[in-house]
């Protein structure tokens, strides 16, 4: 979408236009429909048109029908997981006698600890997407060997919700990507926006399971299983290599990778909407598309897996990370004027600073989606085949 179709003249004034989401005889959603607190405060940018991702990857495949020859897994993902791993542990070993509360504890964990971790974190994402082997079983038994430096066990878990995301994506009771009423509410101020920010890994571990409930199964059991082994084995089995530390350096690790660091700004600049939307856009009755979406394509790219190629991964989530540059050079005209970041670090500030941009920031849908993995949360749209759970 071409930012002109939604950008107002002034992209700092505060967003007060209200949605017009009265029902009607076009099927419009009443305000009875939503939760008393989302009815008072009718922020999030409701609409009823299509996820954007599936109409563009179509007409890419149409212009471009070579463009599937860039689907498939990458090898060369073990090669730099495994790098990582040994990384963390070659660092944990070397912090075992360093004061927690030291600078230098810290520094190490901010500089390489959070980087590397946030590294795993986009390793096992691109793994839940079966892009690191060409086996299923495969990635799932990997992801809990890159799950290992991040000292708490969620690979298993992750892969369900993120897939749920990808075919749902801005449904609301399905996305758990999306903020809650209570988040929109209660951290929509500036201290309130920077408290999410500090601890949005906790937001991100916790928000699925209070949205809906993902069946446990052999996989989640065998990740907590091997994740305890190994975090009691850095505790009490390996005492000349390891302590205490080692295991507070990794958990240190993964809390400032999911907090005020450079690489955690893709975590809002993904989905959160930047742009000012126009009260035309607003009303989702008109059915004008609201960017949801948002690429970057800085340096910080190295070290996440291409995940700034945002737009890009969800049009083709089947394209592994070294190939995401390839596709939007090939398709460079869907991609040339969709609205991107040019810092991460810019968005966590704006983020928090800016009173145009908050919690609310989403794009929801009441209708469509469809759960991945099972669940206790009910579906939209039901019957999902195991080849589209696998694409």
């Amino acid at each position: 979408m071409a930012p002109s179709e939604t950008a107002a003249t002034s992209a700092s004034s505060k967003r007060k236009a209200p949605a017009a989401n009265g029902a009607n005889g076009n099927g419009a959603m009443a305000p009875a429909e939503r939760d008393a607190i989302e009815t008072k405060y009718r922020d999030f940018f409701w609409t009823y048109t299509e996820e954007p991702h599936r109409t563009r990857r179509l007409a890419i495949i149409k212009a471009h029908p070579e463009v599937t020859k860039l689907c498939g897994y990458e090898p060369w993902t073990k090669y730099v997981v495994a790098g990582v791993v040994s990384l963390q542990i070659i660092l944990a070993h070397l912090l075992r006698n360093t004061s927690f509360w030291s600078w230098q504890f810290w520094a190490v964990a901010y500089v390489f600890g959070a980087t590397s971790n946030q590294n795993l974190f986009l390793a096992i994402h691109e793994i839940s997407h079966n892009l690191a082997f060409r086996s299923p079983l495969a990635n799932r038994l990997f992801a809990i060997f890159a799950n290992l430096p991040i000292a708490v066990p969620y690979s298993a878990s992750f892969r369900p919700y993120h897939l749920t995301h990808h075919k749902s994506l801005g449904v609301d009771g399905l996305d758990t990507d999306l903020p809650t009423a209570f988040e929109a509410v209660f951290l929509d101020s500036i201290l309130g926006k920077a408290f999410f920010c500090t601890f949005q890994i906790f937001f991100y571990a916790l928000r699925p399971m209070m949205v809906y409930r993902i069946p446990m199964t052999w996989v989640h059991l065998l990740n907590v299983a091997v994740q305890v082994t190994f975090d009691y084995a850095l505790v009490s089995l390996l005492p000349t290599y390891f302590s205490v530390n080692s295991l507070l350096y990794l958990l240190l690790s993964s809390f400032l990778a999911g907090s005020l660091h450079p690489t955690a700004g893709h975590f809002i600049a993904e989905h959160y909407v930047y742009e000012t939307i126009t009260p035309t856009a607003r009303d989702p009755t008109n059915n004008i598309p609201v960017p949801e979406t948002f690429s970057y394509y800085g340096p910080l790219n190295f070290f996440t897996y291409n995940v700034g190629l945002h737009n890009e991964h969800h049009d083709f989530p089947a394209i592994p990370w070294t190939r995401l540059p390839a596709l939007h050079k090939l398709a460079n005209e869907f991609y040339a004027d969709l609205p991107q970041h040019r810092s991460w670090t810019y968005v966590i500030w704006q983020f928090i600073f800016d009173e145009a941009i908050g919690m609310r920031c989403r794009v929801k849908r009441k209708q469509g989606g469809r759960v991945v993995g099972g669940g206790s949360a009910v579906a939209k749209v039901a019957d999902w085949k195991e080849g589209e759970i696998e694409a």
